[in-house]
């Protein structure tokens, strides 16, 4: 039998009961011999995973996208690396959707043991891993600021209800210096997107054509100055690539250097989660050292697939 660990956030999401048996003999079926691992506290599932023997062949995050990116976390911590996978038990479960699962947990054990262990990209920031997208900027905070309590009893409408009681008509804007692609740039905008993902807050192909393993990921800077601005941006996200969006600026690279030249005043949303640095000065990068097990559905959308060979 094979080895799996599911590291299991139980605050994730709407309350929903998840049947465990059923999981252990859905693993079962497909020849794992499981244990589940429940986290405790924040960035429990990072030590967890960083601790866990080499001999385990799957290691399944079974949460929200927050949980997902402390297990890469930990993985990218380790020397030797584990195969991952992602079952979304989250709110808005970005990462799980963009992969093609539902809201059946069964089905989605199901669809990544049926799966394929892909190398994906790592981005980091400041060192610190990703998995989907690093922003900030206005009204961000409600990634990690919407209270539990509502995100528990409305789901992702939590959030909207959040997000009233903060609309405010001007958007707070800042001076930058970055570097791209061997070159230096000075100019002010009021949003950051740094993503390698075709899905960002609930919203499906903000970009027409990403692929999770290029070794690159996507950085767009928005310049809107106040509410009605900001809506019809979003507007216009909804329906187009967002690197053809007027007053996007859009670059692809594995390499991206930004420093702030006025007061920061928000945090990064770093895959759902508040990320907390004194340092106004940020460096983003990419690797691949590390699998995911990905449902079969969206891989040649997802991936280059240059030799068509899917590794079970």
């Amino acid at each position: 039998m094979k080895k799996c660990k599911i590291i299991i956030n139980p605050q994730s999401g709407k309350k929903k009961k998840v049947n465990y048996q059923n999981i252990h003999d859905i693993l079962s079926s497909f020849s794992y011999d499981s244990e589940i691992i429940f986290t405790k506290k924040k960035n429990d599932a990072t030590q967890i995973m960083k601790n866990l023997d080499d001999d385990i062949d799957l290691v399944i995050s079974a949460g929200g996208d927050g949980t997902l990116n402390e297990v890469v976390e930990g993985n990218n911590n380790r020397k030797n690396k584990l195969v991952i996978a992602n079952l979304p038990l989250g709110t808005t479960n970005d990462v799980g959707n963009m992969y093609g699962l539902n809201k059946s947990i069964s089905d989605n054990l199901k669809l990544i043991l049926s799966g394929t262990s892909k190398k994906i990209d790592i981005c980091t920031i400041n060192k610190k891993s990703f998995v989907y997208v690093a922003c900030l900027g206005d009204y961000i905070d409600m990634a990690y600021n919407t209270p539990r309590k509502l995100k528990k009893l409305f789901g992702k409408l939590g959030y909207a209800l959040y997000a009233l009681t903060r609309i405010k008509n001007k958007i707070n804007t800042y001076k930058v210096k970055y570097k791209v692609n061997n070159k230096t740039y000075e100019d002010e905008f009021s949003f950051f997107f740094i993503t390698n993902s075709i899905r960002v807050a609930g919203v499906n192909d903000i970009y027409y054509d990403v692929k999770l393993d290029d070794n690159m990921f996507e950085v767009a800077m928005a310049k809107v100055k106040t509410k009605k601005e900001m809506i019809r941006m979003l507007t216009l996200v909804l329906n187009l690539d967002i690197k053809d969006i007027p007053g996007i600026t859009y670059y692809q690279t594995n390499n991206f250097e930004i420093e702030f030249l006025n007061d920061i005043k928000t945090s990064w949303c770093v895959d759902g989660e508040e990320y907390k640095e004194k340092n106004n000065k940020f460096t983003f990068s990419v690797n691949q050292n590390m699998k995911m097990k990905i449902p079969n559905e969206k891989i040649d959308k997802l991936f280059i697939n240059e030799d068509k060979k899917y590794e079970k």
